[in-house]
């Protein structure tokens, strides 16, 4: 599903205006990213958590050449499903 069929889905079920849903999915989108920036957890129960990993620095290798090479430390996004996500998925 993309994000515009999400809105699409959500305009249809809730009877609001394409551009109210859009405005309120940008919003949440928005807002988790900057939580995540800020070093917060941002829980959704029953769906699931979002938090930020910390990756160390790490040797690796350019498959094409064989050349070693150091992957610099980085912050990612992860997602952990909650047990209702994952009961209706499964």
């Amino acid at each position: 599903m993309t994000k515009a069929e999400l809105l699409d889905r959500v305009a249809a079920e809730s009877k609001m205006a394409k551009t109210e849903v859009a405005k309120v999915i940008n919003s949440v989108f928005d807002n988790i990213s900057k939580a995540l920036k800020d070093g917060e957890r941002v829980i959704l129960v029953g769906f699931g958590t979002f938090v930020v990993s910390e990756r160390k620095e790490r040797k690796g290798r350019n498959i094409k050449t064989g050349e070693a090479t150091v992957i610099p430390a980085a912050r990612v996004p992860k997602f952990r499903a909650a047990k209702g996500l994952k009961d209706a998925v499964g």
